[in-house]
This record gives structure tokens, sequence and C-alpha cells, in this order.
């Protein structure tokens, strides 16, 4: 009898242990997997901050680039108002950019915090409050835009101040690189449970054209052209239960639109 009770208990221990063993691996699989998950996050918010940094202000100085360059030798004085805002495009992307790779570049004791302890001499996160030095630097470098702001202002969380701000930016960027000309209309408008933000331009009639062109129309340059970007907003907005959308108008140019609640669902 004791014999057998040894022998009973001796499997019932080698079966706890190996209920043990397969959860221990199972917590393993799952940590691996939420690890896996967390890098690609990760990854896809670096490259939607990289895009909104280096395509906005790369455009806008191309755009001044190709300006001073026309009139470099009649008009000097226009050129060099073109170059100095080339200029000041590459410092604020630079600035940007050591913004963004000081909060992720690790710290010499290997702590996980960013390098730059002081991080008040980072540049700050773009939002809604700095609309108007966008919208300015747009209208200069060729696209006129109108603003209009519907509702009470308020502050907003970080991540949806920065999330409008960037829908502006790229839809603007994306109408000065391939609107060919037209304007610009920004609305924000602060509902009770939401910000809705809307960009238009204008441009060619996706039903009228003249029928000589052979190659791709404006529209479908622009939406070759925006695919990595609308993506990316697409992505932000989600984040926070919002819609998003982004399509050709039937009278001609782009509309941009999204809607994003300011509490979460």
């Amino acid at each position: 009898m004791a014999g057998t009770t040894t022998v009973l208990l001796a499997r019932a221990r080698r079966r706890y242990r190996k209920v043990l063993e397969d959860r221990r691996w199972l917590l393993e699989r799952e940590r691996e997997a939420a690890a896996r998950t967390a890098v690609t996050a990760e990854r896809a918010r670096i490259a939607r901050e990289l895009h909104d940094i280096v395509s906005h202000k790369v455009s806008l100085m191309v755009v001044q680039a190709s300006a001073a360059r026309e009139v470099l030798a009649t008009l000097p004085n226009e050129a060099e108002t073109a170059l100095r805002a080339v200029e000041g495009a590459g410092r604020d992307a630079m600035t940007e950019l050591r913004h963004l790779l000081g909060l992720l570049a690790p710290s010499p004791d290997g702590e996980d915090t960013p390098a730059h302890s002081d991080l008040s001499a980072l540049a700050p996160q773009p939002s809604l409050s700095q609309l108007g030095t966008l919208v300015d630097r747009i209208a200069f470098a060729g696209l006129p835009v109108e603003v209009r702001i519907s509702g009470e202002p308020r502050p907003l969380a970080p991540g949806i101040d920065v999330t409008a701000y960037r829908i502006i930016q790229e839809a603007l960027t994306n109408a000065l690189k391939y609107g060919d000309g037209g304007k610009a209309a920004v609305t924000v408008r602060y509902a009770d449970h939401s910000l809705r933000v809307e960009v238009l331009n204008s441009g060619p009639s996706v039903l009228f054209g003249d029928g000589t062109s052979t190659g791709p129309s404006p529209s479908e340059r622009r939406d070759a052209g925006a695919g990595r970007g609308l993506i990316g907003l697409r992505e932000r907005v989600a984040v926070y239960g919002g819609h998003f959308d982004a399509r050709r108008r039937i009278g001609g140019g782009y509309r941009v639109r999204a809607r994003i609640p300011l509490e979460r669902p």
C-alpha cells in the first residue's frame, strides 16, 4: 500500500512539473509575441514621425529652391528670400529630427530614458497652436490657404493635438506638391465630443479634362505620392477610435477629412 502511494505521489509530482513547464513555456511565448508586437508598433510610429517631418520639410525646400532657381538671374532679392526659406525649413527639420532621435537614443548609463536628460531643451511636438506658422509657410511656398475655426477651442490631449496637426500638414504638403496651383481651405471644428478636421484643395475636375494628356493626372500623381502618408494618418486616427477619409473631389481637387473622439471609446 505504501509503495503504491509513493508511486502515485511521484506521478502526481511529474504531472505537476509538466504543467508548470508547459505554463512557463506559454508565458515565455506570450512575452515574446508581446515584445514583437511592441517593436512593430514602435517602428510604425517612428516611420510615421520621420515621414511627417522629412516629407513636409523637404517638399517645402524643393519648392522654394525651384522658385529661387527660376528668378535667380532676374530677381535676386526674391531668390534670396526663397533661399532663406529653404534654410529655415532645413533648420526646422534638423530640430525636429534631433528631438525624435534624442527621445530614441539610450542614456549612457543604460537606463531606459532618453540620452538628453533636459527634455525642455528639445523642440516640443507640433500642435494646432502652430497652425498659423504652418499655413504661413505653405502660403509663402505658393499655395494660398484659408483657415476656419469653429466651436470653442480648448486644450486637447497631446496625442490628439499632434494627430490633428499632422493631418493638416500632410494634406497641405500633398496639395502643394501635386495640386498644380489653386488654393486650399482648412477647417477645424471643436465639437462637444469630437474634433473634426477637413482640408480641401482645388484642382482639375476628375469629370472634365482637355483630353490631351497621356500621362498620369494630378490626382493620380497625388494618390501615388501620398500613399504612405495617408496610411500613417489613418493609423494615427484609428488609435483614438476616429474616422479618416481621403479622396478626390468630383468637382476637382482633393479632400482629407478626419473625426477624432475626444473621449476614448
